[in-house]
């Protein structure tokens, strides 16, 4: 048998009196969190979900978030987690193409779902005295649903630059190899540690490398619904935090952020990040204000997610993204083919059992992006003798802004729907602060009349925060090849 979810019921069996999550002052131990979530599966089961189903969830990171996931996990169920930044017309896109039994919101974003649920899915809102009633009121579902190891246990909503978002359908044996690794001979996280849990947990990264790592290791994992500097201090001084998880945002953000008086981090041992390059210059400059060594990795919801790392045991090179971790391998291979060598730039392809099963019900995107078990990933790199690697570009347009995933064409889309746009282009530019920034190039209408500030605000209704453009230029005519496709790569946009 397996399945994600018997990482938390052997944890409860050894640990249940010790905390599994806090946020803040509410705090719930295995034992709780173990109850809670086989309660939820009873709700589901009781909802009609069965094995195989999918269950979306919209939940920022707070303590329901792992009742709510390890529930559907425990009853057999496919966890299809949003952004909770999505507005309707987004979460409607998800709905559809898993085909949600039900949806699970918190209270804060359940008008959007709702507005979005009218395709028959089941909007389930975990308003705190309804749900408490709810799950006291359920029968907990004894044990865990059997599941194999290639049953899908979670979709990820991701996309390229050409299309609209798949879901990146992973296995538990995907997700149970990849927490092991992580958990074990990456992060190497014990009972005693204290994991930051900042990372938001809907996405690959937050999910795996902090709350399963962490539920495996029977730690605690401290949560911070939204990212800020202070708070997040805050938050490791008063809990001894041990492990910080982060992108190169949040670590840029820390490194000048004002300490807290009497701020105290001596008990942190590790810095993990991902989710983009982080700069060498920010990397040493951590590492020297908060005495912790910084170990980058390397990975996309496709690889469960983690691909490559640093390894603590072995030198760390600043600026690689590692070598392959345990039970994968990568490869660089070039434009015909061939296999790079060392020193060479090529595409990054990954094979082994982090790989995921396929894009849910896309055989001809699976196709084209699975080859003989490889899964080529648009990102293009360099190895170097002792075989680790450097990422070097994207070969893809998609856009990396704060750690956020945003593709051009998802934008461009809205903005063909505002009536004074022509033709728009959407890509990104160096920032400071996020890495990258959105920025849209227009050509209007001919005699169509419009302002940056209107179409900044367009977008901004119909898109998460972090996707809509804040620079936003005219221009008479965007560049086109000899077929009429516009040339983003012959756009310039200058820096925000």
């Amino acid at each position: 048998m397996t399945n994600l979810a018997a990482f938390l019921v052997n944890s409860a069996a050894a640990r249940r009196n010790q905390v599994a999550v806090r946020h803040d002052d509410t705090t719930l131990t295995y034992a709780e969190l173990d109850d809670a979530s086989a309660r939820f599966a009873a709700v589901l089961r009781g909802r009609g979900v069965r094995p195989g189903d999918r269950v979306a969830m919209t939940m920022p990171n707070v303590p329901l978030f792992p009742v709510v996931y390890y529930g559907i996990l425990r009853a057999g169920g496919v966890v299809v987690p949003m952004n909770p930044l999505l507005k309707a017309r987004e979460v409607a896109y998800v709905l559809r193409d898993s085909g949600a039994r039900v949806a699970v919101a918190f209270p804060l974003f359940a008008q959007e779902v709702a507005n979005a649920a009218e395709l028959g899915t089941e909007c389930l809102v975990t308003e705190p005295s309804a749900f408490h009633d709810l799950l006291t009121a359920a029968e907990p579902l004894s044990g865990i649903v059997d599941r194999e190891d290639g049953d899908p246990a979670l979709i990820l909503y991701t996309s390229g630059t050409t299309g609209t978002p798949k879901g990146a359908e992973l296995t538990h044996g995907n997700l149970v190899s990849n927490t092991a690794t992580t958990a074990e001979t990456l992060i190497q996280v014990g009972p005693d540690d204290i994991l930051f849990g900042g990372l938001p947990l809907f996405h690959a990264f937050g999910q795996t490398c902090a709350l399963n790592a962490s539920v495996a290791a029977g730690a605690t994992l401290t949560l911070l619904p939204r990212f800020d500097p202070r708070r997040a201090l805050e938050v490791m001084h008063r809990d001894g935090v041990t492990v910080f998880l982060g992108v190169p945002t949040m670590y840029s953000a820390l490194l000048h952020a004002e300490l807290p008086d009497g701020f105290d981090a001596s008990r942190l041992r590790l810095a993990v990040s991902g989710g983009a390059a982080i700069p060498v210059e920010v990397l040493h400059g951590f590492e020297r204000r908060f005495d912790v060594t910084v170990l980058e990795g390397y990975g996309l919801s496709e690889t469960s997610p983690v691909a490559s790392f640093n390894h603590p045991d072995r030198p760390r090179k600043a600026g690689s993204i590692g070598v392959p971790i345990r039970g994968v391998e990568m490869k660089l291979v070039t434009e015909d083919g061939s296999e790079a060598g060392p020193g060479e730039v090529g595409e990054i392809a990954i094979r082994g059992e982090n790989v995921m099963n396929g894009y849910f019900n896309r055989p001809k995107e699976t196709a084209e992006a699975v080859h003989d078990g490889w899964f080529h990933t648009g990102d293009l790199a360099r190895v170097d003798e002792e075989g680790f690697y450097f990422i070097v570009d994207r070969k893809k347009d998609l856009i990396i802004r704060g750690g956020y995933n945003v593709y051009p064409r998802e934008v461009e889309e809205v903005l063909y729907e505002h009536p004074a746009v022509a033709e728009a282009a959407v890509v990104g530019v160096p920032h400071e602060v996020h890495g990258e920034e959105v920025a849209a190039v227009i050509a209007l209408r001919e005699g169509a009349d419009a302002t940056a500030e209107e179409i900044r605000a367009y977008v901004k209704e119909r898109v998460a925060a972090y996707k809509y453009p804040r620079i936003v230029t005219f221009t008479a005519e965007l560049p086109k090849g000899p077929t009429g496709k516009i040339l983003k790569r012959e756009i310039v946009v200058a820096p925000s």
